[in-house]
């Protein structure tokens, strides 16, 4: 596998980590481990995208990145767990 295929792979899997977790009830639905992984596995997917120059998916895993960080910083503010 190339570098671009470890971060693309490493950056869903964080992000399909964080859904299993949150379907199964392991972590809050709202919490701050569920939008910190989404917030790293989608950081890592639109870098990954960007290596490959891959458009669609960089403009997805921004966008996902960018809510996985107002969801985190509201979440530190309102102080949920």
């Amino acid at each position: 596998m190339t570098y671009n295929d470890w971060m693309g792979t490493i950056g869903v899997g964080l992000v399909l980590l964080a859904y299993f977790f949150n379907t199964m009830k392991m972590i809050p639905e709202n919490g701050k481990l569920f939008y910190l992984l989404n917030f790293i596995g989608g950081g890592l997917s639109c870098y990954a995208a960007v290596l490959i120059i891959f458009w669609p998916f960089v403009i997805l895993e921004a966008i996902w990145t960018v809510i996985s960080v107002y969801g985190l910083l509201k979440n530190l503010k309102t102080g949920n767990a």
